[in-house]
């Protein structure tokens, strides 16, 4: 089956997408992540997941939109809630690039990490597959330290959280305790 996988970054990218080819299917790695904050994390994001599908093979679709005026008009209504309205938003155009590159599915890595809400990545990806193209979930998790211990080897930008400037903010305040 070909199977557009939407990632989140190189790292995550890397044990799912190998197994998925692994199993046969024909895996095109997609990139959307207008979320990613500041400029310069997106791009070295970016360039990790461009780094890493170009030396599996994987053809790599990049829909390279930093819009973080959308981004923050989109979550800033709802902060509490802003990761479902995130997923979804992600996962629509990955459902809408899996159509244009006649994909029979479509996933994401964002169902690798220990940290995201797996029930709302999973229910933000049926909902984005109203888009037409049919939503391919998986458990990634157990896949995590692989997909980590793959990137270190490759020398692969590893991120230190989520994404968003709420995200960053959220790392630091764990680290300091309640008084942040």
């Amino acid at each position: 089956m070909r199977l557009l996988v939407h990632a989140c970054c190189g790292p995550c990218l890397a044990a799912p997408a190998r197994e998925l080819a692994a199993e046969g299917h024909d895996v095109v790695a997609y990139w959307y992540n207008p979320n990613v904050q500041p400029y310069r994390e997106y791009r070295q994001r970016l360039e990790a997941f461009r780094e890493l599908a170009g030396r599996e093979g994987w053809p790599a679709v990049v829909d390279d939109v930093y819009d973080v005026d959308y981004f923050l008009r989109d979550v800033a209504r709802a902060r509490e809630g802003r990761c479902p309205r995130c997923y979804y938003d992600r996962l629509r155009h990955a459902a809408r690039r899996a159509a244009a590159e006649e994909c029979q599915a479509f996933t994401t890595t964002l169902l690798i990490s220990p940290h995201q809400d797996h029930a709302a990545v999973r229910e933000a990806g049926e909902r984005a597959a109203a888009e037409g193209v049919a939503f391919f979930y998986r458990d990634f998790r157990p896949l995590d330290a692989e997909s980590h211990r793959l990137a270190r080897e490759a020398g692969l930008y590893l991120q230190g959280y989520c994404g968003c400037l709420y995200s960053e903010e959220e790392r630091y305040r764990k680290r300091r305790g309640p008084r942040g």
